[in-house]
C-alpha cells in the first residue's frame, strides 16, 4: 500500500474527503517525525512505538571490492517496535 491507497482508505473508514483525510496522514506524520528527531519516542497504544536510535561509528566493507574496509560514519535512525495488539493480530489470535 502506498500513501495514495492510505489517503483513499482513511478516508475511506474516517468518512473524511480525501483532502482532509491527506492534511491529517500529513500532520501525524509530522508529529512523529519532529518528536523522534527531538530525541523523544511516540508511542500509539496497541500499535507500537516509534524512536529514534544512534548507531555508533564503525569498519565496514565496500561490497563492489571486499578486500576493502570502509569507514561507516556515526548516524541516528528511525526505530518501530511493534506493540502487542499488532504482534497478536498478525499471529491471527
Amino acid at each position: 500500500m502506498n500513501k495514495i491507497e492510505l489517503i483513499e482508505k482513511l478516508a475511506e473508514k474516517a468518512e473524511l474527503t480525501k483532502q482532509t483525510a491527506e492534511r491529517a496522514l500529513n500532520a501525524l506524520t509530522d508529529i512523529i517525525t519532529e518528536h523522534i528527531k527531538e530525541g523523544k519516542e511516540v508511542t500509539i497504544t496497541g500499535f507500537g512505538t516509534f524512536s529514534a536510535r544512534f548507531r555508533s561509528a564503525r569498519k565496514g566493507v565496500n561490497p563492489q571490492n571486499p578486500k576493502e574496509r570502509i569507514d561507516m560514519p556515526a548516524v541516528t535512525v528511525p526505530k518501530f517496535k511493534a506493540g502487542k495488539a499488532l504482534k497478536d493480530s498478525l499471529k491471527g489470535k
